[in-house]
């Protein structure tokens, strides 16, 4: 483990800091980032996130997907967690302390939006950094794709209709333009590229070798090596943009922001203790394990927060619960990585 790698949470915490501090003092910065859009997704921080993700793609043995199907319990934990228990779960908990813990802090009005910001962030189970939390926990790279696909394709159908279930809502539009470019995004071109890369690492080796083209897992791991620290850049430079974007909202409603971050620190910490526990009642590989749990803990946000200002207004309540969800999200999953591999040897021996 590298010098950055194992002091990340110090820089994180830094990060965070220089983030608001920076969105304070050169707010016009980060306004001329927020601009860089479109669909709601931050074209800046896709390239960052991009970043993260294209090194695990390198590590995918595409034919090695077929063998997914033969382990289908990390598959079947990962659809319980994100459809039958955490959208559930995150409305269950916003009533609970919006309208009654928090109730007489908060007007009724606004906490009915918080309450509809945290269930979009509980419907949309996430796309893109779960690449990065799996990558961190020495994730099976072949199956967190498959179980990122699969979730990817039961949210095409049943966003819209859970999301009116629990909103009470029936007019609920799938913003399909965020949808369909965050997958583009963040799954599609970096596992293209990825493939890519790594067919021409195979190639290269056959040239020189004379054999037949094959993988070549020292060329791999070298080049995810020379990766690594470009990786980590990555996620730091996106934790500064993230806070340096919402750096007033931070300032100017810190009340709000913890009372909306209490709930949402609740249920990312609660789903994972149930997925990691039913993970080891289930006896999967740590492999699996981890990064199902991390899917099923972490959040589609481009794709809430774009429906929350499409339902509720840009200034809503509901749009600032998704933001404080993006806030809370990357800290709190980095000390979840850590958790997770600090407990590897919980999984030794699992079939």
């Amino acid at each position: 483990m590298g010098f950055f790698e194992r002091y990340l949470s110090v820089w994180v915490g830094l990060c965070i800091i220089a983030g608001v501090g920076l969105g304070y003092a050169v707010p016009g910065l980060f306004e001329s980032i927020a601009a860089l859009e479109y669909a709601h997704v931050n074209l800046v921080v896709a390239v960052l996130i991009w970043l993260m993700i294209y090194p695990m793609m390198v590590q995918i043995d595409f034919g090695s997907i077929k063998d997914v199907g033969k382990k289908p319990k990390g598959l079947v934990l990962t659809l319980v967690v994100n459809w039958l228990i955490k959208p559930f779960t995150m409305a269950l908990l916003g009533w609970l302390f919006f309208k009654g813990i928090f109730a007489d802090w908060v007007d009724p009005q606004t906490a009915t939006e918080y309450i509809a910001g945290m269930i979009l962030l509980g419907v949309a189970p996430c796309t893109a950094m779960v690449f990065v939390w799996s990558h961190l926990t020495k994730g099976d790279a072949n199956y967190t794709l498959v179980q990122v696909s699969i979730n990817d394709l039961i949210m095409v159908i049943a966003f819209a209709p859970l999301t009116a279930m629990l909103l009470g809502v029936t007019d609920i539009t799938v913003p399909w333009d965020t949808l369909l470019l965050s997958v583009a995004l963040y799954v599609v071109l970096p596992l293209v590229a990825g493939y890519i890369t790594r067919r021409s690492l195979e190639k290269k080796k056959a040239t020189t070798s004379g054999q037949n083209a094959g993988t070549d897992t020292r060329a791999i791991d070298a080049l995810v090596n020379k990766f690594k620290p470009f990786s980590v850049i990555g996620l730091l430079l996106t934790i500064v943009i993230l806070f340096g974007l919402q750096a007033e909202t931070i300032l100017s409603q810190p009340q709000d922001i913890v009372l909306i971050a209490i709930p949402l620190l609740i249920q990312t910490y609660g789903i994972f203790a149930i997925a990691y526990f039913a993970a080891k009642r289930l006896k999967l590989p740590h492999n699996i394990a981890a990064p199902a749990c991390m899917i099923g803990t972490s959040n589609f946000f481009e794709l809430a927060v774009a429906v929350a200002i499409s339902l509720f207004g840009l200034h809503s309540g509901a749009a600032l619960a998704t933001v404080v969800g993006v806030l809370v999200e990357v800290p709190v999953m980095l000390s979840l990585v850590w958790f997770a591999n600090r407990t590897r040897h919980w999984f030794d021996g699992a079939n």
